[in-house]
């Protein structure tokens, strides 16, 4: 059960969780959901305040959540996406006037203690600390009340509560106050952050378009995207998004691709021209015939990738949030043992020292620093390679960037432009060059491969389909059709073997089509492909972040893939493979990568699908590419240029560094503290100084993976 895949009738659905404003409560709510039964997927995203969960009873499901954090509010359906996921957990004003007036008390209680103290049993200290206390730690308080009472003990509010009453026990009440105070100032402050960076992905999520003008009998009427359908008109005003996807009937303008590709400069677009849902008309009016219905658009799959991209979370995470669970009830543990057994076991050791000893461990071991900013960073690199117009669909993808040693290349359209261009037309057989051209052109009239689509070009006209009785594709070899009483093949030179085509050229420099009409060889026709521009400066920036093999497969022939690999420089090259040849490359770089070391695919097309879904980064060409490659793949590039695949990696690492820093932060501090408590040269202020301290560095460099 659990996270166990389910064989039943259900479906994955997505819930808004406002006031989740502790990365424990989302933990013990994901901790819950997996023990009730019929639950076959839960997911709570701290940094997100998001639930995604598989159930055949959602709504037992929430009645979990309401007994284990009842300030939770759940939100379904279309307020997931409307609501602030940073609503109603954070009053920034309300908790700096409580910081403001328990400080106020505090320092009045420090300068005038020795005032206070002489009035009879201290009653006036007790009043005025005891007021600082309860401004700062009442919601400390009574949480950890709450948590108590439903059977949760270990967290950061039952620490504060037992290490400042412990703190009262023995008549230090500045101690007591400050730490409560000090505490709260580092919450209102993580708090503050997790704030922002909530807000930071929202606005990533607000260039959802909120309305379009369509078009009805030469009136305009506002609707939701949602309700427009394919071959509707819709008009865009200058300063508007582009609602849905479509083609430009009317009008041109620049638009701004931003919001999809993270690319600044503007595009031109006129009649004609195809338009994303997302982009921004800048400079003038465009009036589009919608192409796709909303749900299916570009602006609409980048929302869903961004959103559920977090579900997915990486091994460190899983990590941290189980050694949280067990990290706090040692350190308790350890505690107790430092505040009994020195009295008892230590000649002249005194109670309430060892007891100050263990109070300063409890301090210590509160986990925040850990659960807040791992989960926070992971976040950050998603958000910020989103902005980049790189979107990884989860966090353990972004590890697998960071340690990818191998990238394979698919090479038409990805490497290439994919913009295919009759260069050459070489009769034989008494066979002209026009009935060569004419003969391909009829019998691919109904493919949308790039290489059909330029023998269409080069015969300048679209020959009808019915010219075509039937048409047979051979997946990664050609095509064969029955144009009237006559059989035509079009393809490579291992069709014609296949089919016993007698023919006297094989092997041909660049992208061939050869042309054979019932059995007899007509000749071939050469289509030439032009590599991208940024593909040499792709190459060199992976090997300079230290990829240690960058191969290209390819369908082609073995003298286009030679030509085009010594072009750009890739290290190794493999020609002549069909889709399943490609897995295969793939299997075999997969069999060879040493320990941890990653292997990547890069694809744009339906072919490339089944390879991107076997190596361990999938990375697809978003803007061009099938949707089949993209369904499949772990990493969408909106803007197809192969150098935001170095760019993704970057983000991988940086993402991965910023991780462990604080990993590495923590521990050393928390550890240093540990041993300064229990040797007693550490005092309760400078423990959760340095807690409180620590978290928030933690917290704040964690945000850094945003920008």
């Amino acid at each position: 059960m659990g996270q166990q895949q389910n064989q039943h009738e259900t479906e994955m659905k997505k819930y808004r969780l406002n006031n989740l404003d502790c990365a424990t409560c989302a933990a013990n709510i994901e901790s819950r959901l997996r023990g009730v039964e019929g639950v076959h997927y839960v997911s709570v995203d701290f940094a997100a305040a998001t639930l995604r969960i598989e159930a055949d009873d959602d709504e037992r499901a929430i009645r979990e959540i309401k007994k284990v954090e009842p300030a939770v509010e759940v939100l379904a359906g279309s307020d997931t996406r409307r609501a602030n996921p940073s609503e109603g957990g954070f009053d920034a004003r309300r908790e700096l006037a409580r910081i403001a007036a328990a400080a106020v008390a505090f320092v009045l209680g420090v300068i005038f203690r020795p005032q206070l103290y002489d009035t009879p049993h201290a009653i006036a200290e007790f009043l005025v600390f005891g007021a600082a206390y309860l401004l700062s730690g009442w919601e400390v308080l009574a949480t950890a009340a709450r948590n108590i009472y439903r059977g949760r003990v270990f967290d950061e509010n039952f620490l504060m509560t037992v290490a400042t009453l412990g703190a009262v026990a023995i008549h230090e009440l500045p101690e007591a106050v400050g730490v409560m105070l000090f505490f709260k100032v580092g919450e209102f402050f993580q708090d503050m952050a997790v704030h922002r960076s909530r807000r930071s992905i929202q606005a990533l999520l607000e260039v959802r378009p909120n309305y379009a003008n369509v078009m009805t009998n030469g009136q305009t009427r506002q609707v939701p995207p949602e309700e427009v359908h394919v071959g509707d008109t819709v008009v865009i005003k200058p300063g508007e998004k582009i609602p849905l996807d479509g083609t430009v009937v009317a009008g041109s303008s620049q638009v701004d691709t931003s919001a999809l590709t993270g690319e600044s400069v503007p595009r031109l677009v006129g009649v004609g021209a195809p338009v994303l849902a997302g982009m921004i008309s800048t400079t003038g009016s465009l009036t589009i015939e919608v192409t796709q219905e909303f749900g299916a658009s570009s602006i609409s799959k980048i929302l869903d990738l961004v959103e559920n991209a977090t579900s997915r979370k990486a091994d460190t995470e899983k990590f941290i949030t189980k050694f949280a669970r067990y990290y706090t009830p040692i350190m308790m543990s350890i505690a107790l043992a430092v505040a009994l057994l020195p009295p008892i076991l230590l000649p002249g050791a005194r109670f309430s020292d060892w007891v100050y000893r263990a109070l300063i461990l409890l301090v210590v071991s509160c986990p925040c620093a850990l659960v807040i900013s791992i989960p926070l960073g992971y976040f950050g690199g998603i958000g910020g390679a989103s902005r980049r117009g790189i979107l990884v669909k989860g966090s353990d993808f972004l590890d697998a960037l960071a340690a990818l040693k191998t990238v394979a290349f698919d090479k038409t359209g990805t490497l290439t432009k994919g913009v295919f261009k009759v260069t050459q037309i070489v009769p034989a057989n008494g066979f002209t060059e026009s009935a060569v051209l004419r003969l391909a052109a009829e019998a691919e009239a109904g493919s949308n491969h790039p290489i059909a689509r330029s023998i269409l070009e080069a015969y300048g006209r679209k020959p009808a389909l019915a010219l075509a009785s039937t048409v047979e594709e051979i997946g990664g070899f050609g095509i064969k059709a029955q144009i009237g009483n006559q059989e035509v093949i079009v393809g490579s030179d291992r069709l014609l073997h296949d089919t016993n085509t007698e023919h006297e050229v094989c092997e041909v420099g660049g992208t061939v089509a050869h042309v054979a009409v019932d059995g007899t060889y007509a000749g071939y026709i050469i289509i030439s492909d032009e590599i991208k521009e940024d593909v040499p400066q792709a190459i060199r920036e992976l090997k300079s972040l230290g990829v240690e093999d960058i191969v290209m497969l390819t369908g082609d022939c073995e003298a286009v893939a030679e030509a085009v690999a010594q072009t750009i420089g890739v290290d190794d090259y493999r020609a002549g493979l069909l889709p399943e040849d490609k897995v295969d490359a793939v299997e075999a770089l997969l069999a060879e990568a040493r320990d941890g070391a990653k292997v990547g695919f890069v694809g744009d097309g339906v072919n490339d699908a089944p390879v991107i879904a076997r190596a361990d980064v999938g990375i697809a060409m978003g803007a061009l590419g099938s949707d089949a490659a993209i369904e499949a793949a772990d990493v969408v590039i909106m803007t197809d240029a192969p150098a935001k695949v170095a760019e993704a990696i970057r983000v991988g690492r940086k993402t991965r560094r910023i991780v462990w820093q604080n990993i590495g932060l923590a521990l050393t501090v928390k550890g240093a503290f540990v041993v300064l408590g229990i040797a007693g040269l550490a005092t309760m202020w400078e423990a959760v100084f340095a807690d409180v301290g620590v978290a928030l560095i933690a917290v704040f460099n964690a945000t850094r993976a945003l920008r």
